[in-house]
C-alpha cells in the first residue's frame, strides 16, 4: 500500500485514466479528416490529377505516341505565335492589374467626396455583372472602325472634325475634257492661265449626283467680273446622261464649298470658296495666274483610329479590361478607405499638407495592403485571360493580341490539335502564376500573426 502512495507521488487518491488527445478545436483527427475527405478527392481529382497529367503529356507529342522530352517547352519560345503570346502576357501582367488599380484607387478617393456616391459607385461596378463573353462583343461593337457603327470611332471623328477642316468632295477628279491636270499631292491645277474677264470652267466628276452634300443647287455660268477673275466648279454629270461634256448643261449641279487658288510662279496669290451654284471670284492679283483645287478638296474622310488593328489591338482589349474590372478594385479600394482613420488625415492637412500630399503620403501608404491585395488578384486573373481577347480581336489580328491562354486553346484544340504544346503551355502558365500565388500567401499569414 505505501509504495502505491509513493508512486502516486503522495497523493490521497487514484490515479485517473490517460485521455486520448484531441486536437486544437477539439475534435479527433480521424473525424477532422473523414469530414475533409469529400472536397480532398474533388482537390485531387480536379487539380492535382490534372496537373500530374498535364505534366506527364507535355513530355510526349502531338498524338502522344512518341517521348519527346523538353522539346514542346522549347518550342514555346522558339514558335513565334507562342513567344508572341508570351509576349503579350507579360504586357497584360505588367499594365492591365496596374492600371484597373490605379483607376479603382481614383475612384475610391473621389466617390468620398461626390453627393450620390452610393449610385456612382453603382454605375461603376455594374460591368462586373456582365460575362466576359457579353462585354467582349459589346467592346467589338465599341471599336468598330466605321464611324457610323463605332461608339469610340464616333467620338474620335467628331473630335477631329470638330478642329480640323475636312474634305468637301472626296475622290473627285477633273473630267477628261477639263483644262485641270494633276499636279502631285492630290491637288488638280489648270495648264493654261486665266485672264480677268474670261469665265473659267472647272469641271468635275467622279461623285453620284445623288451623293453630293447638302442640298446642291444647278450650276450656273459666271458672269464676267471686269478685272476680277471668274469660274464655275461643277459635277459635269447628271442623272439619265446627256448634255455637253465641258459645258455647263441644264441640271448639273454645282459643287458648292470647294476651295479654288490662284497660283503664280508656284506661290498662292489668291483663293475663294464656290458659292452653292459653284461660280467663284478671285481679285485682280489671280489676272494671269493657274487654277489650282487643292488636295484638301478631294481627301478621303477621316474615318477615326484602326482600334483593332495589329499595333492597337492589345492596348485596346486592356481598356475593355480595365472597363470590367475598375468596379471591383473601386469596392475593396473603398472597404480599405472606410477603415483609415480620420485623424491621421486631419493631421495632415492641419500641418500645411495640401490635397495632393495628403493623398499621396498619408492614404496611399495606409491603403498599401489594400492595393497588394488588389494588384496581386487582378495579377493572377489576367493571366488567365482568354475570353476578351477571343471574341474581341478579329481573326487577322487576333496572332499580335495572342496571349498564353489563347495559344493554350489554339495549339490544343484547333489546327493539328497538339496536346504536347497545349499542355507544355499549360505547365508554363502554372509556373507563372505560383510565385504570385507565394507572395499572397505570405502575405495572408504575415497579417494572421498580426
Amino acid at each position: 500500500m505505501s509504495s502505491q502512495v509513493a508512486m502516486a507521488g503522495g497523493s490521497s487518491g487514484p490515479v485517473p485514466p490517460a485521455r486520448k488527445r484531441k486536437s486544437v478545436m477539439g475534435t479527433r483527427p480521424w473525424v477532422a479528416g473523414l469530414f475533409l475527405l469529400p472536397a480532398l478527392v474533388l482537390l485531387g481529382a480536379l487539380v492535382v490529377y490534372p496537373i500530374g497529367y498535364s505534366v506527364w503529356r507535355s513530355l510526349f507529342d502531338a498524338d502522344g505516341s512518341s517521348f519527346v522530352g523538353m522539346e514542346n517547352y522549347g518550342d514555346i519560345f522558339t514558335d513565334d505565335a507562342t513567344f508572341t503570346a508570351v509576349k503579350n502576357t507579360a504586357i497584360w501582367v505588367a499594365v492591365a492589374p496596374a492600371l484597373v488599380t490605379g483607376l479603382g484607387l481614383i475612384f475610391a478617393v473621389l466617390m468620398e467626396r461626390v453627393r450620390w456616391s452610393t449610385a456612382f459607385k453603382m454605375v461603376i461596378f455594374m460591368p462586373m455583372a456582365i460575362s466576359m463573353l457579353a462585354a467582349g462583343i459589346i467592346f467589338r461593337l465599341v471599336y468598330e472602325a466605321d464611324p457610323d457603327q463605332g461608339v469610340a470611332n464616333a467620338v474620335v471623328v467628331g473630335v477631329h472634325d470638330t478642329f480640323a477642316e475636312s474634305s468637301v468632295y472626296p475622290n473627285a477628279r477633273p473630267s477628261p475634257e477639263s483644262d485641270l491636270k494633276a499636279s502631285g499631292g492630290g491637288a488638280f491645277t489648270t495648264t493654261d492661265t486665266v485672264r480677268a474677264g474670261v469665265p473659267a470652267l472647272l469641271p468635275l466628276v467622279g461623285i453620284a449626283p445623288n451623293k453630293l452634300p447638302g442640298d446642291p443647287v444647278d450650276a450656273q455660268p459666271a458672269e464676267s467680273a471686269g478685272d476680277e477673275v471668274s469660274g464655275t466648279v461643277w459635277l459635269d454629270f447628271r442623272l439619265g446622261g446627256g448634255g455637253e461634256k465641258g459645258a455647263i448643261d441644264a441640271r448639273e449641279k454645282g459643287l458648292s464649298g470647294i476651295k479654288v487658288e490662284a497660283v503664280k510662279d508656284g506661290e498662292v496669290v489668291a483663293s475663294a470658296k464656290a458659292a452653292d451654284d459653284g461660280t467663284f471670284r478671285l481679285p485682280t492679283e489671280a489676272d494671269g495666274a493657274q487654277l489650282r483645287l487643292p488636295a484638301s478638296n478631294f481627301a478621303a474622310p477621316y474615318n477615326g483610329v484602326d482600334w483593332l488593328g495589329p499595333s492597337l489591338v492589345t492596348p485596346a482589349i486592356i481598356g475593355a479590361y480595365a472597363w470590367m474590372w475598375a468596379g471591383f478594385a473601386m469596392v475593396l479600394i473603398a472597404a480599405g478607405l472606410a477603415g483609415v482613420d480620420r485623424n491621421l488625415l486631419e493631421a495632415a492637412r492641419v500641418d500645411g499638407a495640401n490635397e495632393w500630399q495628403v493623398f499621396r503620403r498619408v492614404t496611399v501608404p495606409l491603403l498599401a495592403p489594400v492595393l497588394v491585395v488588389v494588384l496581386i488578384t487582378l495579377m493572377i486573373n489576367v493571366m488567365k485571360i482568354f475570353d476578351l481577347i477571343f471574341i474581341i480581336a478579329p481573326q487577322p489580328t487576333q496572332d499580335e493580341a495572342n496571349v498564353l491562354a489563347l495559344q493554350l486553346y489554339n495549339a490544343a484544340f484547333t489546327g493539328s490539335g497538339d496536346l504536347g504544346l497545349g499542355s507544355a503551355i499549360g505547365i508554363v502558365l502554372l509556373l507563372l502564376v505560383l510565385p504570385v500565388m507565394i507572395v499572397n500567401i505570405r502575405r495572408l499569414r504575415r497579417e494572421r500573426r498580426r
